[in-house]
């Protein structure tokens, strides 16, 4: 992450309106997706093979700084715990890649199976889980299937997948915007557990 927590908070209070663009996305992304697992009869109910253990990586400034402005209504003791959480997750991930061990782990955020800043979660955390399309404008239709689970019930012939494009544009848009009104322009490709150890430099 290029910025510190000041930068963060400027950004915050600076670009309101930004923030609360990301939050009306978020809420079109839930509505599609709940009318896209509906169609399949598909309901995510957690399961012994957590979203949560899947490390995601994330690439939009926006979406960080829509996930700070979530992490600050957290209680300071809360936010000391996710931070040492999320020091220890990357501190065994970098083990892992040093050993070269493909080993899984929990996303700081989620405690008791439920996600400390869901209303605040990245676009890929609301998305995943059920077949998906994507029309790339140089790479053209992408596909994408439901999740382990999704697949092992036998849902996918019993609805149409969730199109993601519109979300995507979106997201550009507003990446677009928010790098242009800050000037930052460089590249992003964090997890949830790098950018929350990065809120507290």
């Amino acid at each position: 992450m290029p910025l510190s927590t000041r930068q963060l908070q400027d950004i915050i209070k600076e670009q309101a309106g930004t923030i609360r663009q990301l939050h009306r996305l978020y809420d079109a992304m839930d509505a599609s997706y709940t009318a896209a697992a509906e169609r399949f009869g598909f309901e995510c109910r957690g399961c012994d093979d957590n979203c949560c253990l899947t490390r995601f990586y994330h690439h939009t400034l926006v979406e960080s700084v829509g996930l700070f402005a979530g992490y600050l209504t957290l209680p300071e003791d809360q936010r000391r715990l996710v931070t040492q959480h999320a020091q220890d997750y990357c501190h065994v991930v970098t083990e892992d890649e040093r050993h070269n061990r493909r080993t899984r782990h929990l996303c700081p955020l989620n405690r008791d199976t439920q996600c400390l800043l869901y209303r605040e979660r990245p676009m890929i955390c609301r998305l995943h889980g059920i077949p998906n399309i994507m029309r790339h404008p140089h790479k053209g239709l992408i596909t994408g299937t439901g999740c382990h689970i999704f697949e092992a019930i036998g849902r996918a012939g019993n609805g149409s997948p969730l199109d993601r494009t519109p979300h995507y544009i979106a997201l550009a848009n507003l990446e677009k915007a928010l790098r242009n009104a800050t000037g930052i322009e460089t590249p992003l490709r964090l997890t949830v557990a790098q950018m929350i150890v990065c809120f507290e430099t």
